[in-house]
């Protein structure tokens, strides 16, 4: 039986994930890249490797930390002393989102952040012993690594300080540099099954009504209200579409006000009985919108144009 310290016990996604830690705890190298697609619980995963790293207590089943000493207790509570996360720039300097995801090289090296963009640069991090046993950076989206930034990070990888331990996350290694992937050991993190995934949903006071949409990604759970919403408005905007011009217009206006990074997933997922050729021109509608808010093309008027566009697809 899992001693009930486990960590596992706190996350049922994660219960599934036990092969897989018994492999990262064995593992005395540099750098560690998980792939998998988005949501499916890379970072979770990244976090579960730290803590197991770092675990003062007794171990798991399948060694795992164990969820109740200061240091799993720091990883739980947000402060752990001894972790990073090195994540894309979400916004430009004028505070509009970026267009072109990027780790730049001043996320590395204090020096060369001009704006002061990362309160935590990796060669400042790493100059400070553990204050349990190793220090660990999570690097979000590595497929991201800038070239400048990945070069500065070679020399780190090959001889960290203090024996710290990287932890690479993508959605695709082809993705990533060769200088990164090369020094990294590869763990693919798979979709998990939709009885772990109903598991997760209960856990967190959720329905089961999610799990077809999940697919297998835990990551879905956490954020089960945005996506609830985002799957209403989705229905309502489909259903609109053969209600009239004015009503297609409308739902349009809503999606508008209330779009969020789940909208699009969702839209896509409401016409999945659609037939194919719909299908596919709803598709490049919804493309077309989504290119046109990267753009900063007038909102309002790339809404009604996707709107005429997905009632001209399922009207063809």
């Amino acid at each position: 039986m899992r001693p009930p310290a486990s960590a596992l016990a706190f996350d049922p996604a994660l219960q599934a994930r036990g092969p897989l830690l018994e492999q990262t705890a064995v593992y005395r190298g540099n750098a560690l890249l998980l792939t998998g697609p988005a949501r499916v619980g890379k970072a979770a995963l990244a976090y579960a490797v730290a803590a197991q790293h770092n675990c003062t207590g007794g171990r798991g089943l399948y060694a795992e930390a164990c969820g109740l000493c200061p240091s799993c207790h720091a990883l739980r509570a947000g402060s752990h002393p001894d972790l990073l996360d090195v994540a894309p720039r979400e916004t430009t300097a004028s505070g509009r989102a970026a267009r072109r995801k990027i780790i730049p090289i001043g996320a590395v090296l204090s020096s060369r952040d001009e704006r002061r963009e990362f309160e935590q640069h990796v060669f400042e991090f790493l100059e400070v012993r553990p204050t349990f046993h190793r220090r660990t950076i999570v690097v979000h989206g590595a497929e991201f690594l800038g070239p400048e930034a990945a070069n500065a990070l070679l020399k780190l990888v090959e001889e960290p300080p203090h024996g710290a331990l990287f932890v690479f996350l993508a959605e695709d290694a082809r993705s990533v540099l060769p200088t990164i992937a090369s020094r990294s050991a590869r763990l693919n993190v798979p979709p998990l099954g939709d009885a772990a995934i109903r598991a997760a949903l209960s856990q967190a006071g959720h329905g089961a009504d999610l799990t077809e949409f999940a697919a297998g990604r835990p990551g879905i759970v956490q954020q089960a209200p945005a996506v609830t919403a985002a799957l209403e408005r989705a229905e309502t905007f489909s259903a609109a579409l053969s209600s009239g011009m004015l009503a297609a217009l409308e739902a349009a206006a809503t999606l508008e006000k209330d779009w969020n990074e789940w909208q699009a997933e969702t839209l896509r997922f409401s016409w999945r009985h659609q037939l194919p050729a719909a299908r596919a021109r709803l598709d490049t509608a919804l493309t077309s919108l989504e290119e046109a808010l990267e753009a900063y093309v007038n909102p309002g008027l790339s809404f009604m144009v996707f709107a005429l566009e997905a009632r001209a697809a399922l009207e063809d």
